[in-house]
């Protein structure tokens, strides 16, 4: 019985750790994601000021989409998928369906990460858990510029894409790809520091949807461990 129970622990040990890193690689996605989905909407064949116009305009969005996550040889390391939502200023929601069920909500002040497999609750302050990262644009400021420098590429594969290089030096991806299909944004790839690319593509993509004020407040489920993570 005793080995048994080292065994359990021992899986759980792994399955948090995953979780954890999961939960980091979700976090910094969704920072830069919640940034520049809400500032795309134009091809990357038109004006930046198009791009830059569009920020203004834009004030929530709602997709589906799948994650791939690729090794610096390319292999798929990790997969998911889910449903996501934002809304100015500085709410959001993302839930991921596959491999793990999560859900990641950002109420303009607090960021909630639930995973239910753990029946675990991390809390963090919201402007101290995305600091400067790119979702701070999510408290109102549309300034893209001031964060990254972007560069229209052209079209390859049937899509358009945008380049945008984060100005700041401690972002944890070095460069973010985002391929428009027409008006409608597509694809995003966002290249870190360590030779791993995140790939994110999106279905159904809605702008200014009317969107529920529920869907940005997150209560933790009866009997969830609630960790404030300061």
């Amino acid at each position: 019985m005793r080995v048994k129970r080292e065994s359990e622990g021992q899986r759980q040990e792994v399955r948090r750790d995953a979780a954890a890193i999961v939960i980091r690689r979700s976090v910094a996605s969704l920072a830069t994601v919640a940034t520049l989905l809400l500032a795309a909407g134009a091809s990357a064949a038109g004006s930046i000021e198009k791009l830059k116009a569009f920020t203004q305009q834009t004030q929530s969005a709602r997709a589906s989409f799948t994650q791939i996550v690729r090794d610096k040889d390319g292999a798929t390391a990790q997969t998911a998928s889910g449903r996501l939502v934002f809304a100015r200023p500085g709410k959001f929601r993302w839930e991921y369906d596959k491999p793990y069920q999560q859900t990641i909500v950002g109420d303009g002040e607090k960021l909630w990460v639930y995973d239910k497999d753990l029946n675990q609750v991390t809390v963090k302050n919201l402007s101290g858990a995305l600091g400067s990262s790119p979702a701070a644009l999510l408290a109102g400021s549309n300034d893209i510029e001031q964060y990254y420098n972007l560069d229209a590429k052209g079209a390859r594969g049937g899509l358009d894409w945008l380049e945008a290089y984060p100005r700041d030096a401690d972002n944890m991806f070095s460069k973010v790809r985002m391929g428009f299909k027409g008006n409608t944004l597509d694809t995003m790839e966002l290249y870190d520091h360590m030779g791993q690319t995140t790939v994110i593509r999106f279905a159904k993509l809605e702008r200014n949807p009317k969107l529920a004020a529920s869907l940005f407040t997150f209560t933790p489920p009866a009997g969830a461990d609630v960790i404030e993570d300061q």
